[in-house]
């Protein structure tokens, strides 16, 4: 049986300057996205056999593998 890795979250703080609700809100939606957060949600809204998720993770380093690639190539 595999343990899975311990994850401690940091709750997400956003002040609100005076009445500007709708700034600190987009500010909050934006720490959240780059959090992973909305990623996280969208994994978890169904059940994926871990043959599916296996793939899945594979398919995503491959992308990120592609990405740091391309990025050195513009870089260097």
């Amino acid at each position: 049986m595999r343990l899975k890795e311990v994850v401690e979250w940091a709750p997400l703080e956003v002040s609100v300057d005076g009445d500007n609700v709708e700034r600190a809100l987009k500010a909050l939606k934006r720490k959240m996205a780059n959090e992973g957060i909305y990623k996280e949600l969208k994994k978890r809204k169904f059940f994926m056999k871990p043959s599916e998720e296996k793939k899945r993770k594979e398919r995503e380093a491959e992308r990120r593998r592609r990405k740091a690639f391309r990025m050195r190539g513009k870089n260097g």
